[in-house]
């Protein structure tokens, strides 16, 4: 380990990754990101073939989550395999997964299991719908949850059917509550001196998201429809067009909704009675709508949106991906990271959201090729160069 890495507030943690797709690499990379020492178990490449799962190995997707990580090769289906993984668990802190619910039990590293071996393991688990329940053996995927749980019947324009969002939101968000049920149990041990199991699913991360919208159905049994680019609740607050394109605007709230009408000189809109309070501008939504783009449509992009930040109203440009990244400010927060790939050369790949003020927030290793630390780590349990090449030879690593 680096002097770099073992400065960081998880090195003490050894990690060992069962994960695959996304939402659990989603999860580990969390917590390898900031320094815990990560083993990637993977199959053996003349058992698993070059593909694997998560797209290709030197593809954008594969590099950005599994920095940081080291990797080993290892056959959890063979007696042998099954039996060095144990032996890696009885020294680790956590393993997570994210099989099938069947998967683990019939592999034989179900928590269970594994926690007789190691009392303090701390288990983290993602499913597509529970570890239990009438939908425990169904296959979860993204796109799924974001239909079970909500999201698309709210997502699009009114009118459209259904629209999934742009982003596996159930996958990520799923892999970050894991990581967070993670470091909430390894703290819990700290004082109690015992691991536990930690899960979650993609049905469970995806209701949680939906946040507001749900309870409007929970508490005033209000079925949220879609709404567009219009915020649902806070009214202006949308997509306006300008000369030159459109940006986002939100003049939500009264004192910004008159500041806004003073910037734009839009005093005709103060002394409409149908906008004079929220709940009546929410009931005049499309003619509110219709009367702003009258004035924006007067401005470049760029010129409104100056003369709108000056004056304290929430705005701001649309983007293209690339133009996130040529942004002033996301450069100057460091969302783009370079890190040195043995293969692929120079590469750059998407910091972390959070910093901490004694820590960096920085990518220090690429993604490892298949199984390059499986000797050192055979090495560390005692095998010798002859045992090595026997379990190579017999497809156990």
């Amino acid at each position: 380990m680096s002097s770099e890495t073992a400065s960081l507030p998880l090195a003490r943690f050894t990690v060992l990754d069962l994960t695959r797709v996304r939402s659990g690499p989603t999860c580990v990379r969390q917590l390898a990101d900031w320094g815990a020492n990560v083993l990637k178990v993977e199959l053996p490449e003349s058992v698993e073939g070059t593909a694997g799962m998560g797209g290709p190995r030197h593809g954008s997707d594969f590099q950005n989550l599994h920095r940081n990580k080291r990797s080993m090769t290892l056959n959890l289906k063979e007696p042998e395999g099954l039996e060095l993984f144990k032996r890696l668990v009885r020294t680790a802190d956590v393993v997570v997964e994210n099989y099938r619910p069947d998967v683990k039990y019939r592999l034989g590293v179900d928590y269970e299991s594994l926690s007789q071996l190691n009392p303090r393991l701390v288990y983290g688990s993602i499913s597509g719908f529970g570890e239990d329940g009438p939908y425990q053996q169904r296959p979860g995927f993204d796109q799924i949850a974001q239909g079970m749980g909500g999201l698309m019947s709210i997502t699009g324009i009114p009118g459209q059917g259904p629209v999934r969002v742009g982003i596996p939101v159930a996958d990520l968000c799923a892999g970050l509550f894991c990581a967070m049920g993670i470091l909430t149990a390894l703290l819990d041990r700290e004082t109690s001196g015992k691991g536990q199991w930690v899960k979650t699913s993609l049905l469970q991360a995806q209701i949680f998201m939906l946040d507001f919208q749900a309870t409007r159905w929970l508490m005033d049994h209000e079925v949220p429809p879609q709404a567009g680019n219009n915020h649902p609740t806070s009214i202006p607050t949308g997509v306006f067009t300008t000369q030159d394109g459109y940006i986002n605007i939100a003049s939500a709230g009264q004192v910004i909704w008159e500041r806004f009408c003073k910037t734009l000189q839009a005093d005709e809109l103060l002394s409409d009675a149908r906008y004079a309070t929220g709940a009546s501008r929410s009931t005049h939504r499309d003619t509110l709508n219709a009367a702003i783009e009258s004035y924006t449509q007067r401005y470049p992009s760029a010129e409104l949106i100056a003369l709108l930040n000056k004056a304290g109203v929430p705005c701001g440009p649309i983007y293209t991906v690339d133009q996130v990244f040529q942004d002033p400010q996301v450069q100057h927060l460091g969302m783009a990271q370079d890190v040195q790939h043995p293969v692929l050369g120079p590469i750059q790949l998407v910091g972390q959201p959070f910093t901490l003020s004694r820590h960096a927030n920085a990518i220090r290793t690429a993604p490892p090729e298949r199984g390059q630390d499986t000797a050192a780590v055979l090495q560390d349990l005692g095998l010798s160069a002859a045992e090595i090449a026997s379990l190579q030879q017999r497809e156990i690593v």
